[in-house]
Formats: C-alpha cells, sequence, structure tokens
C-alpha cells in the first residue's frame, strides 16, 4: 500500500500546477501518489504539459468549490497519510520526509504542519496550542493527515475551511505537531 496521498485541487490552472508538480518530482521521499482534482476547469486540466516524470492520476468534477475538489480526491485513495497541496504550493525537497518522520515519532500527533511562504513572506505558524486555535487559524491547510483522523472538510463553507478542519478535529481529540521551518 502507498503510504501517503498528495491531493492537488485545481480550477482553471494558471501555470501554477507544473511548479508544485516539478516540486513534488524533486521530493526524497518518493512513497506518494498524486491524484489531481480537476474542479471544473475551462478548459480542462491535462497533466501531460504539466509533467513529464511525475506519475499522477487525474480526477474530473464539475466545479463544486476547493473543499469539495479535496474530499473528492481523499476519497477516492487509501493511503495511510493525505496531504492537500494547492496548485500554487511548491514544497521544498525534504518536505514530504519531515512530515512523515513527525507523525511516525508522535503516533499520538493527527497531523503535521509547517510555517509557509508566500512569495517573499514566511508566514510563520506555532506549536500546537488548543487555546490559540480556537482564537485563530494558524495552521496551513497543506498538514500532513492521518487519513483515519480525516474527518472531510466542510463543504458548505466558502472561507476558513482550513481552520474549520483542524477546529472539528480538535473537538474529535486530535491534536497536529508543529515542524519549526517553512516548508
Amino acid at each position: 500500500m502507498i503510504r501517503m496521498t498528495v491531493v492537488i485541487p485545481v480550477w482553471n490552472d494558471r501555470g501554477t500546477l507544473t511548479h508544485c508538480l516539478q516540486s513534488l518530482e524533486r521530493q526524497s521521499l518518493q512513497d506518494f501518489e498524486v491524484v489531481v482534482v480537476d474542479d471544473g476547469s475551462t478548459p480542462p486540466i491535462t497533466l501531460q504539459a504539466a509533467s513529464c516524470k511525475l506519475q499522477a492520476r487525474l480526477i474530473r468534477q464539475d466545479h463544486a468549490g476547493a473543499p469539495s475538489a479535496r474530499n473528492h480526491g481523499a476519497r477516492e485513495t487509501m493511503s495511510e497519510f493525505v496531504l492537500f497541496c494547492d496548485a500554487d504550493i511548491e514544497l521544498v525537497p525534504d518536505a514530504l520526509s519531515r512530515m512523515v518522520g513527525v507523525l511516525d515519532a508522535h503516533p499520538d500527533a493527527s497531523y503535521a504542519y509547517s510555517s509557509f511562504r508566500f512569495g517573499w513572506k514566511t508566514f510563520r505558524s506555532f506549536p500546537f496550542d488548543a487555546e490559540r486555535l480556537r482564537r485563530m487559524p494558524y495552521i496551513h491547510t497543506t498538514a500532513l493527515i492521518r487519513r483515519t483522523h480525516f474527518p472531510g472538510f466542510d463543504e458548505a463553507l466558502t472561507r476558513f475551511q482550513d481552520w474549520d478542519l483542524w477546529l472539528t478535529m480538535l473537538e474529535r481529540g486530535h491534536v497536529g505537531r508543529y515542524i519549526p521551518a517553512a516548508l
């Protein structure tokens, strides 16, 4: 069984998917599958133009939004871990191995997360703190989650779907583990 699935929701890609897939090609850990969910793009997404080395599966759905596309991708796979990676994300080469390493070392944690960069700016996260999480959304969508603890994204929400996911998991007794780096 494949250890990890990377689910990439895409709607009307503006050229970022290629860079995202290339960053996955460069990962030091290679025990993962990639599922790209085309959320009703016009024209439809094609993977041939996006990447020549990476094996990725393409799933299409009518446009229903990123939470729906993420859930659809997760339902179509069976791996131990799932990572949701938007098409404009580029991961550093050891991102997947570091996240898996943290969850392997901490079986009490349901997900591993890090800080992230957007352009030139670094958005620093914090060590897991339930009270802080209730007050503010400081955990990015791109966190590695144990599939058995993943409740699904609320498809009715148009904003803060990731914050809602972490709060739902917290209500169920699931906590995260912070990696102090921008991955």
